[in-house]
């Protein structure tokens, strides 16, 4: 048999591809899958965009539509019979809170004045402690007194609380405000000429309205610029109430979703009332013009309800470009927009020809009212914001409605103001001083630390650098009371009579430099009683006493006053070569003035929330940190310093018995010129420098003291008297024998000492004579050089 061979058989041809072929089609599905995960990731992220925009529309709009700014005001004034208060004085007063003279029918908000009598209307305030009711007063005076107040009734009243002013408010940081109104306060007519002057379609669109933008777009191309525009006002009122005024795609694509979202969460008549009040009508200095309820205000010094068809129309002009229809700047551009919002009316039937015709003859009548403007206080402004920080969100400040009432006097503030910039003016002048030199001033009460007046530029309505809080300079000779004052609490070693050295004194630091203080007459006076290194400032007796007294208790004594930080011992800090603010000195000074009790000064009394309803009050916090009988002593020599030393030109500059205490403070190459000094009912720290540290020419007495004397020369209140103390004594002193003498003597001064540590023996002398008044009249011209 034939053999078999064996036969491999033959592999079948696959029909599958090979992997090399395969390759191309995995990867051209592979693009597909991953141009699918693209698109539906940015269809996610663009739903997440939607949900977040959608998410940020219902949280600021139902938590920011109807926010209210805190509204600031200033104390309110009391007024009783035989209060000094004269009766221009009392019309002051009235006008500032806005009243008007009214000859026919009185109403809330007017007075008539005929003589020496004031008859006014009173309107309604809610105060912290209860409604004050709306009367009819009459007010009579006499010689400078109000000696009766009784209503229309003729029943007597011992006390009126007038409503307090509103001096501003605390706003966002882009400073808007806002009068609020809800739409039934709206009048119809305002109502119609917005939906048909700025979006006719409004109640038929969803949003957006896509003819109004075709239409916008063939006009701005056919002009070749922009000359109109398809917002909605549902579109305008995104714009201001979530975006800002950036002119690109982004941010008008984010407008029209919003706007679709808004109308759909939405009743037509909320998004037009939150239109109504958000809309931009204006600038006032640094105050934005938001809402047709502020603006009926701030142009027409009426309420919206009481606008009529023609100012209606002027504001709904303004509501297209408030700096394009300015009233000042182009009045004439302002009268034919109105007159064009007038037809329009007219021929919607919002106005019948007779109405409409008037409207268009009438003038603009801008009056341009200043409801509470930001700008009036700036500086008082700045330490109320700084002091509600320390208890107050910011959001809360500037959203919840709160009210605040705060200490400022504005007719002390006024004074404050108008003699700092006076003064300013006139030594910068006599000096040459080319306008730099600057000032600040601060006022309180000495009884409750509270804050008075507070002026922190020599244009006191400017709101910029604030001197009074921030300018923390060298206080030079107003740090020498806590030096005497440290000795003065170890009676048993010192008293004002204490012979002291006031003589050359060297003083070598660790580093070898030498330091030899001098006095600024460059005199030296050899063996002075205590109290004269002080009332006279001399700098080489201060130096002397504090070198025995040490660093530290001098610094201790400062921080008792109130001094805000710790104070570096070494020996300039004896002569004042520390830095603090005239803010700052009238916290240490509040405690001397007091007696040696300690209050934090405070610019604000309460704060109501926005349904008049009490929050936090800020009573008195009152805590004895000086020894009592050591500043009773202190104030009497502090007394002497206008009767015969360093501020001995003050007294004339002052009313007849008012007696008051000071000290002057002038820094090296005179820097800076100080004076810090007290009634018995007010305190006030006045500085004077430049900005850039240069000389001014200026000592305390010969600078700052004449402000403090303008000042204080028109504010009433008591002098300063010594208060009952068992333990303290009074002696007329003589410094040239350092004996008890009489007041007749040459040179004596009135001084206080702890019973039984005045000097025993007595000196007789007879005073009174033509070389007394001689020397006294040199006192009096040395004065007001020094």
């Amino acid at each position: 048999m034939p053999s078999r061979k064996s036969v491999t058989p033959r592999r079948k041809r696959s029909t599958r591809p090979r992997r090399a072929a395969r390759k191309p089609a995995r990867r051209k599905k592979s693009r597909g899958f991953r141009w699918r995960y693209l698109f539906v990731g940015l269809a996610l992220v663009a739903v997440g965009y939607v949900v977040y925009l959608d998410y940020t529309i219902r949280d600021q709009f139902e938590g920011k539509r109807w926010a209210l700014p805190a509204k600031v005001y200033a104390r309110a004034l009391e007024i009783y019979p035989g209060k000094q208060l004269p009766a221009a004085q009392l019309v002051q007063e009235l006008e500032l809170l806005g009243y008007r003279e009214n000859p026919g029918q009185l109403t809330p908000g007017s007075y008539q004045r005929r003589g020496n009598r004031l008859r006014f209307t009173t309107r309604a305030f809610q105060f912290w402690d209860g409604r004050e009711r709306s009367r009819q007063l009459e007010a009579v005076f006499s010689d400078g007194v109000l000696t009766r107040l009784q209503d229309q009734h003729g029943a007597e009243l011992s006390l009126l609380r007038l409503e307090p002013p509103a001096i501003g408010g605390i706003y966002p940081g882009h400073r808007e405000e806002r009068v609020l109104v809800r739409l039934l306060e709206v009048p119809p007519l305002l109502q119609q000429a917005l939906v048909a002057v700025e979006d006719r379609a409004f109640y038929a669109h969803p949003g957006i309205n896509p003819k109004a933008i075709a239409r916008a777009l063939v006009a701005n191309l056919r002009a070749g610029r922009t000359v109109q525009g398809g917002s909605t006002l549902t579109q305008q009122l995104v714009k201001n109430f979530f975006l800002t005024n950036e002119r690109s795609l982004w941010r008008k694509a984010n407008e029209a979703v919003m706007a679709l979202l808004l109308e759909w969460h939405y009743a037509k008549t909320e998004i037009l009332e939150a239109y109504i009040n958000e809309i931009y009508l204006g600038q006032d200095k640094q105050r934005a013009i938001h809402g047709f309820g502020l603006a009926a205000h701030y142009y027409f010094d009426k309420p919206l309800a009481a606008l009529d068809a023609g100012e209606i129309a002027t504001l709904v002009a303004l509501a297209r470009g408030p700096s394009y229809y300015h009233p000042e700047r182009h009045p004439q551009r302002l009268r034919q927009r109105r007159n064009l919002v007038i037809d329009i009316l007219e021929q919607d039937n919002g106005l019948d020809p007779a109405r409409a015709q008037r409207a268009r003859n009438q003038p603009l009548g801008i009056v341009r009212g200043k409801p509470g403007a930001i700008s009036d206080y700036p500086a008082f402004m700045d330490l109320v914001r700084r002091q509600l920080r320390e208890q107050y969100r910011e959001a809360d400040l500037t959203s919840e409605g709160l009210q605040i009432f705060t200490t400022l006097d504005p007719a002390i503030q006024r004074r404050a103001e108008q003699s700092l910039s006076r003064r300013i003016t006139a030594l910068d002048r006599q000096h040459g001083l080319d306008g730099g030199l600057q000032g600040a001033a601060v006022i309180t009460s000495t009884s409750g630390g509270e804050v008075l007046a507070l002026v922190g530029d020599r244009q006191a309505r400017y709101a910029g650098f604030n001197r009074a809080l921030e300018a923390s300079r060298p206080i030079g000779s107003l740090i020498k009371p806590a030096v005497y004052l440290t000795a003065l609490d170890r009676p048993q070693q010192y008293t004002l009579a204490t012979p002291v050295e006031d003589a050359p004194i060297t003083l070598e630091a660790d580093n070898g430099t030498r330091w030899s203080p001098r006095n600024y007459s460059g005199e030296s006076h050899g063996r002075i009683p205590l109290f004269r290194g002080l009332v006279n400032s001399y700098n080489q007796a201060t130096v002397r006493l504090g070198m025995q007294l040490g660093f530290e208790p001098i610094a201790d004594t400062l921080q008792r006053m109130g001094a805000p930080r710790s104070v570096p011992a070494y020996p300039s800090m004896l002569l004042g070569a520390v830095n603090f603010t005239p803010y700052e000195v009238a916290g240490m000074y509040q405690t001397l003035a007091a007696g040696g009790f300690r209050s934090p000064l405070r610019a604000i009394r309460e704060v109501l929330g926005p349904g008049g309803e009490p929050l936090r009050r800020y009573p008195l916090n009152v805590e004895q940190t000086l020894n009592v009988d050591s500043v009773q002593l202190l104030h009497s020599a502090l007394l002497e310093v206008p009767r015969s030393g360093t501020a001995r030109a003050l007294p004339a500059m002052l009313p007849a018995g008012q007696t008051v205490a000071g000290k002057t403070g002038t820094t090296d190459d005179l820097r800076d010129s100080w004076f810090a000094g007290f009634s018995g009912s007010h305190l006030g720290v006045v500085w004077l420098g430049r900005d850039d540290n240069g000389a001014t020419g200026l000592t305390g007495a010969s600078g700052a003291m004449r402000i403090w004397g303008d000042i204080f020369a028109e504010l009433p209140g008591m002098p300063l008297e010594p208060p009952p103390n068992p333990g303290i004594e009074y002696h007329w002193f003589d410094s040239q024998s350092g004996l008890i003498s009489r007041r007749d003597c040459p040179g004596a001064a009135y001084l206080a000492f702890i019973k039984g540590t005045a000097p025993q023996e007595k000196i007789d002398c007879a005073g009174g004579g033509v070389r007394d008044k001689m020397d006294s009249t040199l006192d009096w011209l040395k004065g007001w050089f020094q």
